[in-house]
């Protein structure tokens, strides 16, 4: 069926939806909202990543020609070869499948009308014909006529890119992926599936994609200078060795060329970084199972780096700062001050409990009528609402950018919502205006009541469609509720505080109500000391034009001063992050109404609580299923240690690229011996490159992020690799001329170099205490029984060092670490000065 047609006997005259055996009917024949539609990589993608690379093609083909032309015991390197990639694949596994049960946890259902009931059942249960029931917060499923709207609102903007709300009517349509904003509605599923006009768009934050970090690009682009030259310079290694053999014809005539093949397979070897590449997904990996453990859903690995970059937070205040509970606390009258809780009970369940309630109507209903309203127990079923649905007209249904929301009564029109909306131009709202700010101020949440007796133009629409407040507004009454506070909200700012990271608290709210509430949280001023008062600006006199240089420009330096921002719309949220950027700020923002999603699309990193709404854990990058607050704290540090430890690790394996790549120019071009064969460099850099960088991947670092990541790798690895190649290549040509055996030769050498690795360890590894400094001693101590015991001296080829070589170890290694110390030196002394002059 395609999406132009149906069964027009299938559609059910009346509202009870299909039938069991109509919805069988559509499975069996495939009509369904089922998708393929996956979370991360297959096993088999993730496989062929790790496996499928150019320099394992590159490693392949070194060892298929030392297999066939060279010993077995130099194909060493293809051992190291499989590890690094089975250790990558079975790391990158385990997170999908931790982040696969995760996502399952997490999935979004749909509110389906079958056989005169409702029922919740998965996104993909959804059939052709199915009637569903929308909702504020929720995307919807399928594409869909709509059939009975009630103050539906719909934001379309993931389709069209347009942030207005549209408000879709009877026999209109409503598209797969956008987001209920606000109202409810009964619609019919017209296309499913495949067929549906958005429906890879509705799920796309959900899949694995491949996020452009600092991490990867700095080492993608290393490796792509890497390709070009590798293989021209093996190519050069092996003719430089041809031609001390007496040239091309007379190494093929004795047989020489082949020790010449797999002298130029050690070049390649050597100038391989082979665990660089995995070892950065290990570390991703690695933390997205951290972190799954932690029930953070990372929806895109890469944007764990993100995390370590962050200078500054974003914070939504109900859901994130306070726990999302409200509690009515009074009403009080047109006056201010006298409790009004009978005289309004009516209008207020009116308002309350017509539509699906927010937190506020919620908190409103339980205590007008001492039931708790929960997943199980609508509002709208409530005896003392249903008592009044004869009585009740049109209504509008709470919307964020209109703050207000209103219902016709028999008595008149009613309308709750922000003080500063619903009271500006009402009479007698003067004073009821001023005691609501007053109150707000003390850290309570007021919202306003408002009457009109006018027939005239109630609740009616302007001219673009959207409603607008009743006309001759007279002032009622005031709601006062209250916010509890997380727990845990105090110490997960002051670690922010800590580690630099600037927090703004960005709210829909009355500023006063929201500042209070963030300095009840621990949120200080500007200068940061305890128990100063945040700045709070109110957002309705702030420039809102993102698209405005002008208006980002002042907008951003308002922000400068400003800790709070209230009356935020969904657009500004937007423009605030925008600003935020403008200042070269790396932003994170949280959130978990539908009214955030936009600011968490246009963040560097989007957050998502996980009691959030399913728009919003759609477009974020991170899902808190938790929904605790104090889990960032430990996301921001897994992404710390993600970027500090792949930073170690790149210095070690680059250093190793530059002196291998520097012996086998200098060979090339000499045409000296290679002082190594494949299995002295593959012990040389497992004990120094690759046993440590594995441990140091995996280690706890809490070192903050700084920018230039890959000109700091370089600045050590470069130096630090030409000082290892150049006092190797000394070492070689002092024991060639003072006539030493190809043995001595080659172990003083393999030596230096271990010496040269082990210091640029050292640097690394710090602070050299407990384990890290075990692990540097460990490592020469292998390096040294691999001399001492004589069956492992043999495999490796090498011979105990005389005294000349032992001279020549000694002062040959003692340069490389000398230089390589300077180097470091040279590097602290660099960031004291950079220091000084910030």
């Amino acid at each position: 069926m395609t999406d132009g047609e149906s069964h027009e006997d299938a559609h059910p005259d009346d509202n009870r939806g299909l039938s069991q055996a109509e919805v069988d009917e559509r499975r069996r024949s495939g009509r369904t909202n089922e998708f393929k539609e996956t979370t991360s990589r297959s096993a088999a993608q993730i496989l062929r990543a790790n496996v499928f690379t150019i320099f394992n093609g590159i490693l392949a083909v070194a060892l298929v020609l030392v297999l066939a032309f060279g010993s077995p015991a130099d194909a060493l390197f293809g051992f190291v070869l499989i590890l690094n990639t089975a250790t990558g694949t079975i790391a990158e596994v385990r997170a999908k499948r931790a982040l696969d049960r995760l996502t399952v946890l997490d999935a979004p259902t749909a509110h389906v009308v079958r056989d005169g009931r409702d029922q919740d059942v998965a996104v993909g249960e959804v059939v052709l014909d199915d009637l569903l029931r929308l909702r504020p917060g929720e995307q919807v499923p399928a594409d869909a006529v709509v059939l009975e709207p009630d103050g539906l609102e719909v934001d379309e903007s993931i389709l069209t890119g347009e942030s207005d709300a549209v408000r879709p009517g009877p026999d209109d349509a409503v598209m797969s992926g956008t987001t209920v904003t606000a109202g409810t509605a009964l619609v019919r599923t017209t296309a499913v599936g495949a067929d549906a006009y958005a429906h890879r768009l509705a799920t796309q934050a959900r899949r694995y994609s491949l996020v452009v970090s600092e991490l990867q690009a700095g080492t993608n682009r290393i490796l792509h200078w890497i390709s070009w030259v590798i293989v021209p310079v093996g190519l050069l290694v092996v003719w430089s060795q041809m031609r001390l053999s007496g040239g091309v014809g007379a190494s093929v005539a004795s047989g020489e060329w082949k020790v010449a093949l797999v002298a130029g397979v050690a070049g390649v070897v050597g100038m391989v970084p082979q665990g660089l590449v995995l070892l950065t997904s290990v570390n991703f990996a690695t933390a997205s199972l951290k972190l799954a453990r932690q029930h953070v859903l990372v929806q895109e690995l890469p944007s764990v780096e993100v995390l370590a970059r962050v200078d500054t937070l974003c914070l939504d205040k109900t859901g994130t700062l306070t726990t999302g509970r409200i509690t009515m606390r009074e009403v009080l009258g047109a006056s201010g001050t006298d409790d009004a809780g009978e005289q309004l009970r009516e209008p207020l369940l009116a308002l309350t409990g017509t539509a699906d309630p927010n937190a506020t109507a919620e908190a409103v209903l339980e205590a007008l009528t001492g039931q708790e309203i929960g997943k199980d127990t609508d509002g709208r079923s409530l005896e003392a609402v249903a008592a009044l649905r004869d009585r009740v007209g049109r209504a509008v249904p709470f919307s964020s950018s209109r703050k207000w929301s209103g219902v016709e009564l028999d008595d008149g029109c009613w309308v709750m919502g922000a003080p500063e909306i619903v009271l500006s131009e009402a009479d007698g709202g003067t004073q009821l205006l001023e005691r609501a700010r007053d109150l707000a101020g003390g850290g309570v949440r007021v919202v306003a009541l408002a009457r009109s007796s006018s027939t005239s133009g109630i609740l009616g629409a302007d001219e673009a469609g959207q409603a607008r407040l009743p006309r001759e507004l007279e002032a009622a009454g005031l709601v006062v509720l209250s916010e509890e506070v997380r727990p845990d909200a105090a110490q997960t700012l002051e670690y922010f505080r800590a580690q630099g990271v600037e927090v703004k608290i960005i709210s829909g709210d009355n500023p006063d109500t929201v500042a209070a509430v963030a300095a009840r949280a621990g949120v200080r001023g500007p200068d940061g000391t305890e128990g100063s008062q945040p700045v709070a600006l109110d957002a309705r006199k702030l420039p809102t034009r993102a698209d405005d240089p002008a208006d980002r420009e002042a907008l951003a330096a308002a922000l400068d001063g400003a800790q709070v921002l209230g009356r935020v719309t969904p657009e500004q949220k937007k423009a605030v992050v925008q600003a935020l950027h403008l200042r070269g700020r790396t932003v994170a923002m949280t959130g978990d109404g539908v009214n955030d999603a936009l600011a968490l699309k246009e963040a560097d990193l989007g957050i998502a609580m996980g009691n959030g709404a399913p728009a919003t854990k759609a477009v974020a990058r991170m899902v808190l299923l938790s929904g605790e607050f104090s889990a960032l704290p430990g996301v921001v540090a897994e992404g710390r240690r993600v970027m500090a430890n792949t930073e170690r690790i790149a210095s070690l394996f680059l250093s190793k690229t530059v002196y291998a790549s520097l012996i086998a120019v200098v060979v090339a071009a000499t045409a000296i011996s290679y002082p190594f064969l494949p299995r002295q460099l593959t012990i040389v850099s497992s004990l120094t490159i690759g046993v440590p960088a594995f441990i140091l991947a995996l280690a706890p670092n809490t070192q903050r992020y700084r920018a230039g990541f890959l000109p700091r790798v370089l600045a050590l690895a470069v130096p630090a690799g030409l000082v290892a190649g150049t006092a190797t290549l000394a070492a070689q040509q002092w024991l060639e001329r003072t006539g030493a055996s190809e043995a001595q030769v080659t172990t003083g050498a393999t030596l230096v170099l271990v010496m040269a690795g082990l210091s640029l360890l050292t640097l690394t590894a710090r602070p050299l205490l407990g384990w890290r400094l075990g692990l540097i001693i460990a490592m020469g101590a292998l390096a040294v029984l691999g001399v001492l015991v004589a069956p492992v001296r043999e495999f490796f080829l090498l011979a105990w060092p005389t005294t000349p070589t032992w001279l020549a170890v000694l002062v040959g290694g003692g340069a490389a670490v000398a230089g390589i110390q300077a180097v470091g030196v040279a590097r602290w002394v660099g960031r004291l000065t950079s220091r000084a002059e910030r």
